[in-house]
């Protein structure tokens, strides 16, 4: 395919930690031949050179966390004809979307000297709240597979096959044994999308929600549960405020529980 033909790809990053962009650069063997695929037009993660658009796939990483982070992915969008959101900032806030439960204006008082020069807004939100998103790709990180198929499927013109079930459904397929039912385990796993292969359960530890809700979470339903393990309220709020805490199911079943007064975000 001459590099006239080939499709422009560009990777855009918000407010992250770069850790998705990796993942591709990850894929080592298997980017050799995406790359010989699409022409990369914009990737400042990997190389300085810089294509103008408009691009047929933007892959776009990271939250909006600044006035210019709203304006600049309003360009991204209006450039680009199939947008995708890549990892649990740009899906839901990420991490950072912590801030949306707090005083944002205490924080940046004790973290900079001279928080008179920070612009910011009060709130890490995902890029759908701000511009069509043409599809969600979960995972704090993404899955290097999953993101490949996401890739092949927008240049083969198909819709991604992503599962959208919950990790259980994994845990089934490898033989993993249960650890909410079988050791009495916290574990988000029964309201968290599949993708990462069971990876924490299959090392007899607990779900932590890195790939964010699945299709058809039943989040008060798991709640419930672990107030049964034992877990009091302000445990059960903490473990869904970790990498999509802003996410609307997990945010919902954090707010349902009670934590005292000074019991953080």
């Amino acid at each position: 395919m001459t590099a006239a033909a080939r499709p422009k790809l560009g990777i855009f990053k918000f407010a992250s930690c770069d850790g998705c962009q990796l993942t591709l650069l990850d894929c080592e063997d298997e980017l050799l031949p995406v790359a010989d695929r699409v022409e990369i037009a914009d990737f400042r993660e990997a190389s300085s050179a810089v294509l103008d658009g408009p691009y047929d796939l933007a892959l776009v990483e990271g939250s909006i966390t600044t006035p210019g982070d709203a304006e600049r992915i309003q360009a991204i969008r209006a450039n680009a004809r199939h947008l995708v959101t890549i990892g649990a900032c740009a899906t839901a806030g990420g991490i950072q979307a912590l801030r949306n439960f707090a005083d944002v204006r205490e924080y940046t008082r004790v973290v900079y000297a001279r928080p008179e020069y920070i612009r910011t807004v009060a709130t890490s939100t995902a890029i759908g709240d701000h511009v069509p998103v043409d599809f969600e790709l979960r995972g704090c990180p993404i899955q290097k597979g999953q993101l490949l198929e996401v890739i092949t499927a927008f240049l083969g013109h198909r819709t991604p096959n992503v599962p959208t079930e919950s990790v259980c459904v994994e845990c089934k397929r490898r033989g993993t044994v249960c650890v909410l039912v079988a050791r009495g385990t916290p574990c988000l796993g029964p309201v968290t999308q599949a993708g990462c292969g069971a990876l924490c359960p299959s090392f007899d530890r607990g779900c932590y929600g890195c790939f964010g809700p699945q299709d058809s979470p039943n989040a008060p339903s798991l709640r419930g549960k672990l107030l049964e393990l034992g877990m009091d309220p302000p445990a059960v709020h903490r473990i869904y405020r970790t990498f999509n805490a802003n996410a609307p199911s997990f945010r919902a079943a954090a707010g349902a529980t009670d934590v005292p007064a000074g019991g953080g975000p």
